[in-house]
């Protein structure tokens, strides 16, 4: 007994280890990324510079070259906001869709074989997405859309959907299966079908997991770079049009920050776009952490004080 009480210890501080070892690397990232943004942000005139339009054009402009550089970010997060709200467009209901297919259609045999396919695409690089986008998809979409250019956020938005639907399509999957069956045996006794059951007691009881799952759809899509890099055209440019190119945040920090000079004032820029980049997605994953315990304990409550299960059940028949 007193060396299973010994391994237990060890183990738990091992993993009280690594819980804090991911911590203070979180903690050293922001450290590292602030001190190098800093440079920017101390400076008034530069961080001025950043919401300013051209006194030239009267637009936005990104074009960090010396010695009249014009550091406008708007078309960068423009750019991003489009093709990441353009792939959650496709990625959202596909990625759910399949999951309550999955569980509430399929059998057991089936669900096991369908399940490790959808989910091993969320392991193909992202390069290789993007080199098939590019190569392939590009020209069939430019002779549909009878566009001018092959690249375009839209191309963006639909590959970057490939690589966000098995993200959400795991998490929302694991919701749904966690739903207890006892709620769709009483919807079937009460004489609901079964889309109906899906739709009206499935869903809803799974609402926590799929707040989880479209919060991390959503971030893997902000913080994607290869696919974006390779597709979007990377044109910075604040037009809403999905057939228009754009230029991500992501995609900007990978392909400038390896050319520019270490302390120069696009150097400094860049790192104010990643601290601004990962603050959003820390921002974005505690909230949606905030938000689905929120459904959970209200939907929780709602069961267990009020006693309506019966008559939602109810309703789907």
């Amino acid at each position: 007994m007193r060396s299973r009480a010994r391994v237990e210890r060890v183990v738990e501080r091992a993993i009280g280890a690594c819980a804090l070892t991911s911590v203070a690397a979180v903690v050293m990232v922001f450290v590292f990324i602030g001190r190098e943004a800093a440079g920017a942000l101390d400076d008034a005139e530069l961080v001025g510079k950043l919401f300013r339009r051209t006194a030239e054009t009267g637009t936005f402009v990104w074009q960090p070259v010396e010695p009249a550089a014009a550091f406008g970010v708007v078309p960068l997060l423009v750019g991003s906001l489009k093709i990441t709200l353009g792939a959650m467009l496709f990625a959202a209901p596909i990625g759910i869709a399949a999951a309550l297919g999955a569980s509430e259609v399929l059998g057991t045999r089936a669900r096991r074989v369908v399940t490790p396919v959808i989910e091993m695409l969320a392991g193909v690089p992202s390069v290789v997405l993007g080199l098939v986008a590019s190569t392939l998809v590009a020209p069939f979409f430019q002779a549909a859309l009878r566009s001018t250019y092959a690249a375009s956020a839209l191309l963006a938005s639909v590959t970057l959907s490939v690589a966000v639907a098995p993200i959400v399509f795991a998490v929302a999957l694991d919701g749904l299966l966690a739903v207890p069956g006892e709620l769709r045996e009483a919807s079937y006794a009460l004489g609901a079908r079964r889309f109906q059951t899906a739709i009206h007691v499935a869903l809803p009881s799974a609402a926590p997991a799929l707040v989880a799952a479209l919060t991390l759809g959503f971030g893997r899509a902000v913080g994607e770079t290869m696919i974006v890099l390779m597709t979007s055209g990377n044109a910075a440019v604040t037009d809403l049009a999905p057939t228009s190119g754009a230029r991500t945040v992501t995609a900007t920090i990978a392909a400038e920050l390896g050319e520019t000079p270490r302390g120069s004032s696009h150097w400094h820029v860049l790192f104010v776009l990643g601290l601004a980049l990962v603050t959003f997605t820390l921002v974005l994953d505690t909230t949606g952490y905030a938000v689905a315990r929120a459904v959970a304990r209200r939907r929780h409550s709602s069961v267990g004080s009020s006693g309506d299960a019966p008559a939602r059940i109810a309703e789907a028949a």
